[in-house]
C-alpha cells in the first residue's frame, strides 16, 4: 500500500528518477520552457518552484543547496543573478504546465513546462 506517500514513481527506479528530475530542472532553467508529458512536468515543477525559492533567498548556503541539484554552474549563475530578480516580487507560482495534446506515438498527454516570464519572439514581423 502506498499510503501517504507523496510524488509519482514515473515507472523509473528511484536513481533513474532523481537523475531525470535533475536533467529537466537544469533544462527548465537554461531555456526557459521544455516539452514533456503531463506527470513529468507536475513532478519536475515542484522542484523548480523550490529552486526558485532558494535563489531569491540569495545566500551561500542556498547556492550551495542548489548546486547540489543543478548540473551546471553556468545554470545555477542565471538562476541567482536573472531569474531570481524577475521573480523578486512574486510570492510562488513561478511555472506554467499547458497542455498540448497527445503524443503521436503512444498517446502520452503532453505539456509545456514554462516559466511565467517566458515569452516566444515567434510571430512578430520585422521591422523595415
Amino acid at each position: 500500500m502506498r499510503h501517504r506517500k507523496s510524488g509519482r514513481r514515473l515507472g523509473r527506479t528511484t536513481s533513474h528518477r532523481k537523475a531525470m528530475v535533475r536533467n529537466m530542472v537544469t533544462s527548465v532553467f537554461e531555456h526557459e520552457r521544455i516539452v514533456t508529458t503531463t506527470p513529468k512536468a507536475k513532478e519536475v515543477r515542484k522542484v523548480v518552484d523550490k529552486m526558485i525559492t532558494l535563489a531569491k533567498r540569495g545566500d551561500l548556503h542556498a547556492k550551495r543547496q542548489a548546486m547540489s541539484l543543478i548540473q551546471s554552474r553556468d545554470v545555477v549563475a542565471k538562476l541567482f543573478d536573472e531569474i531570481s530578480e524577475l521573480f523578486a516580487d512574486r510570492n510562488g507560482g513561478y511555472t506554467r504546465i499547458i497542455q498540448t495534446g497527445q503524443r503521436r506515438g503512444d498517446a502520452a498527454p503532453m505539456a509545456i513546462l514554462e516559466l511565467v516570464t517566458y515569452s516566444a519572439d515567434v510571430g512578430e514581423e520585422p521591422e523595415n
